[in-house]
């Protein structure tokens, strides 16, 4: 049943990626995105010299404002109440080539420190990879794991350690 469900994923993620259009020379020179905000064609903003795109990121009524990732107990399994956010911010990328970001695998504090390091690094891997299955390219995504080295919320008991078992996405630049 579980390499069903992975094989229907993976073609699933494979039919999103196929659909890719490519932006015609004239809308990069003219400086026109493609009208949802998404496009890479207006990556500089005009006063700042920040990409544009951070402003999007940062749209509370984006589903790309929201950077993290929550896991059950001892596990890296992307669950369904959070692959539509993995593959937007993995369009994202997609659509803006110069964009790039950080993968930040975490745990809660049970476990030794060797097997959160490894957690979180599985953790991240498979934001990371479900990522490149939508259409990011791999020199666009790094993933670290940080263990419990960086916990959200302090404290014992299921509301805190619950906080803590994440992958957080942070963008270069920003």
């Amino acid at each position: 049943m579980r390499k069903l469900l992975s094989i229907a994923l993976i073609v699933l993620l494979s039919a999103c990626a196929s659909q890719t259009t490519q932006p015609e020379v004239d809308d990069l020179t003219a400086g026109a995105g493609n009208g949802n905000g998404l496009g890479g064609s207006d990556l500089m903003g005009s006063d700042s010299g920040r990409p544009s795109y951070f402003s999007q990121l940062n749209d509370p009524n984006s589903i790309l404002s929201q950077r993290s990732v929550f896991y059950d107990y001892d596990s890296y399994t992307v669950s369904s109440e959070y692959r539509e956010l993995v593959l937007s911010h993995a369009r994202f990328l997609r659509d803006n080539p110069a964009a790039s970001v950080i993968l930040q695998g975490n745990t809660d504090d049970r476990g030794s420190r060797e097997y959160n390091l490894a957690l979180g690094q599985r953790r991240a891997d498979s934001v990371k990879n479900m990522m490149i299955l939508s259409g990011a390219q791999d020199v666009q995504i790094e993933s670290v794991s940080l263990g419990e080295e960086k916990p959200r919320a302090l404290g014992h008991g299921e509301s805190t350690w619950s906080q803590n078992r994440r992958t957080d996405i942070l963008y270069r630049g920003e």
